[in-house]
């Protein structure tokens, strides 16, 4: 087995992960826009089919898990549903940013039913292998986190780039390949289909490039698991359901704020440079989670315990909602106001993104202290289920906020929106999000016992019985 620490394998791997969250943001940060504000689909129906979707997508995780645990072939059972899922997804995401202008009403909206469920699926088929393989590369415990821990910084990377770039590249490319004579929604709907095929481009060669770097080890046991077994570690680990709590409440806000930015900055700050301001924005806001995870979270770490840390996260992001709020009241539309409230709002979920880790990892020593089981697969597992749970519950509050309060690509600038449509967008993306971080803090004072002295006594009972 070729050594994970060549410079071969790491770049390797690594450049995958960038690539897979391109395609992931991508489709994860614009399919409500394009379907909806676009295309025009109704809000509610788009609501129902991104809840749908990802709720089967998170029950089709463990699935694809056997199946890839049962794969054997000469080139490995990670790799090759790497690249078939690859490939697929690669064009299934060209064909569910291309669609076809003839199709409108029920048509429409089935056929952005289909292929986004196609792509969740597809999607799937290459995710849960291209983390499964980390065991595959790597001979130890420190081995396999350090490959982790690029992969995972590999991929923000990935989702950084969608976000800044999106929509200056599907403004530029609709005026390159649009022709003259269309409005501005026509040319977003030729931009993002050509840029939609870029970053599949780039997807496909990258993955390829991690499959020809790394070699699996082909004795590699990979072990699964199913819902049932998600679901019976849960009941029977307390700490580990309160971590699962939230990070269904923090991912939803996070994730409703996200759905619906795009909306805030074209109908209600408006202005003609509103995608710049929109890009620059988001740029400020991933470098900010970028330096959490990086630089504030070891600091912080010298000065609160991991609870304290966690709550400081919280009532930061909390703040940042409220001053969020204040300034929309307010009617500034400076963007650079706006860094203020997305300094708290990015850095606290750069921080929770770390810290919400150590508590599973925590969880799992409980549950081995209590139950003489340690479920670490199976409690890693219902992460990412959890997760893509609360990124549907997110987009069907998004979509009901943008079917109640009648924002659409009908509304061709801020004053023509009614006040209470501007009112309510304001309203479902703070104080949303403001109840359920306040929910997660206050499930958290009340049930979590897993402080550092506690995690510290149990680790050391674990010792003592092993021995």
């Amino acid at each position: 087995m070729e050594k994970q620490n060549s410079l071969k394998v790491k770049v390797g791997y690594g450049i995958g992960a960038v690539g897979k969250d391109m395609v992931y943001m991508l489709s994860a940060s614009y399919i409500l826009y394009y379907y909806q504000d676009l295309l025009g689909v109704s809000a509610w129906i788009m609501g129902v089919i991104l809840l749908v979707a990802r709720v089967f997508d998170a029950f089709n995780d463990p699935i694809m898990g056997v199946i890839v645990a049962k794969t054997r072939t000469k080139w490995g059972k990670f790799r090759p549903w790497l690249l078939i899922g690859t490939l697929t997804n690669a064009v299934i995401l060209v064909l569910m940013f291309a669609c076809p202008p003839s199709l409108s009403g029920s048509g429409l909206a089935a056929y952005a039913a289909v292929f986004y469920i196609l792509w969740g699926v597809t999607y799937t088929m290459m995710d849960i292998p291209y983390w499964s393989m980390v065991p595959a590369l790597t001979e130890s415990g420190k081995e396999r986190e350090n490959l982790s821990a690029l992969a995972r910084s590999c991929a923000g990377v990935g989702s950084s780039i969608i976000v800044v770039v999106t929509m200056l590249a599907v403004t530029g490319l609709g005026k390159l390949f649009g022709g003259s004579g269309l409005d501005e929604n026509a040319l977003e709907i030729v931009g993002f289909k050509w840029f939609a095929l870029i970053v599949a481009v780039i997807f496909a060669v990258f993955i390829v490039i991690t499959c020809i770097a790394v070699k699996e080890n082909p004795t590699t046991d990979m072990k699964t698991a199913s819902v049932k077994d998600m679901f019976r570690a849960l009941i029977e680990n307390d700490q580990a359901m309160i971590v699962v709590v939230a990070i269904v409440l923090v991912n939803t806000a996070v994730y409703l704020t996200s759905n619906l930015l795009i909306y805030f900055f074209k109908y209600d700050l408006a202005g003609a440079n509103w995608k710049g301001d929109y890009t620059l924005f988001n740029t400020f806001g991933g470098a900010m989670q970028i330096i959490a995870m990086m630089f504030f979270f070891p600091l912080l770490r010298k000065f609160f315990n991991i609870a304290k840390m966690y709550y400081v996260a919280v009532l930061s992001a909390v703040s940042g909602y409220v001053i969020l709020l204040a300034i929309s009241i307010l009617g500034l539309n400076n963007v650079f106001v706006f860094f203020v409230p997305g300094f708290f709002i990015f850095s606290s979920v750069g921080l929770l993104n770390v810290i919400v880790t150590v508590f599973l990892a925590n969880s799992v020593d409980y549950g081995e202290y209590k139950n003489y089981r340690r479920d670490e697969s199976v409690i890693f597992s219902m992460q990412t289920f959890v997760v893509k749970l609360a990124s549907g519950l997110s987009a069907l509050l998004a979509s009901l906020c943008l079917q109640i309060f009648n924002i659409s690509k009908d509304e061709e600038a801020v004053t023509t929106l009614a006040g209470g449509s501007v009112m309510g967008l304001r309203m479902t993306m703070t104080l949303i999000p403001m109840i359920g971080l306040t929910v997660a803090f206050i499930v958290f004072k009340k049930k979590f016992i897993l402080t550092d002295s506690e995690v510290e006594r149990i680790n050391k009972e674990i010792k003592a019985r092993n021995n």
